[in-house]
């Protein structure tokens, strides 16, 4: 079964840290780009960060730039998202996505396989 798994959302505080993991199941992150989106209620999908292959650029929204880092570890067909000093402005469901082609893109349209998404809710 083709699967992303995406897991460590959570209820946090403001200026507090997480970091999401995506896991894929049958299927390779080797050679596709990996990206995060994130989807608040009433809102539409949102582009938060990306990461190409091999992982030598990365892209990143201007709302979370300087704050959320993206990773990735082929060996283990993971990427990662470490999230610090979150804002309740980060509160959304993340979904992480494999791009169908190398690059670190920011359009949706560019990735053809999705995770289910993980709540992540920033609330003092």
């Amino acid at each position: 079964q083709v699967q992303l798994v995406e897991s460590g959302g959570g209820m946090v505080q403001p200026g507090a840290s997480l970091t999401l993991s995506c896991a894929a199941s049958g299927l390779t992150f080797t050679a596709y780009g990996l990206g995060w989106f994130r989807q608040a209620p009433g809102k539409e999908r949102e582009f938060v960060a990306a990461i190409s292959w091999p992982s030598d650029s990365t892209r990143y929204a201007d709302s979370v730039k300087g704050r959320f880092t993206i990773s990735r570890d082929d060996a283990k067909d993971t990427v990662s998202l470490q999230m610090s000093d979150l804002k309740p402005e980060d509160t959304a469901v993340y979904y992480c996505a494999r791009n169908r082609f190398a690059a670190a893109s920011y359009s949706s349209w560019d990735y053809d396989y999705w995770g289910q998404g993980t709540q992540v809710t920033v609330s003092s």
